[in-house]
């Protein structure tokens, strides 16, 4: 019988390396399963309930490896806004990389955006790039990750 408790999946291909380590470290101390997706080999050096899985190098496989797996309560960490709507329409919990969580109220309003943006960079406008990443980004996560953990199942 599986084990139905909450799990985290890490959409791998994008995420930082600090996040990365922050998860590991999170669910070692927690004994958390988490898996990491990607189209790539990844080294992860953690314990056992933390695994990466390898998918295809073809578009949106790790998307849809984490659609399929993911159950109600679990975590998705991700930087994909439509895999975000898509795990959350499943019942599972998204965050980005920097510690904001995605809901069901603004998911609509953040694809349409990114909609907006693709078609401006479409039409050759400079839109720019993300943020750097920052060590506040790296505590938002990791106090948005122990929030979570220390809710799970409940």
């Amino acid at each position: 019988m599986e084990d139905a408790s909450p799990r985290i999946w890490v959409d791998a291909d994008a995420c930082p390396v600090a996040i990365r380590e922050i998860v590991v470290r999170a669910a070692e101390r927690a004994r958390v399963p988490a898996t990491f997706v990607a189209n790539q080999w990844l080294r992860l050096n953690g314990p056992a309930w933390v695994r990466a899985m390898q998918v295809p190098a073809t578009p949106d496989a790790a998307d849809s490896a984490i659609v399929e797996a993911v159950r109600a309560g679990d975590l998705v960490i991700t930087q994909d806004i439509p895999l975000a709507a898509l795990v959350l329409g499943k019942g599972a919990i998204a965050i980005d990389p920097r510690g904001q969580p995605y809901s069901a109220d603004s998911i609509g309003e953040r694809l349409s955006m990114r909609s907006f943006m693709d078609e401006l960079r479409g039409a050759g406008v400079q839109t720019g790039g993300a943020a750097p990443f920052h060590a506040r980004d790296r505590q938002a996560f990791a106090n948005r990750l122990d929030r979570w953990i220390a809710t799970r199942g409940r």
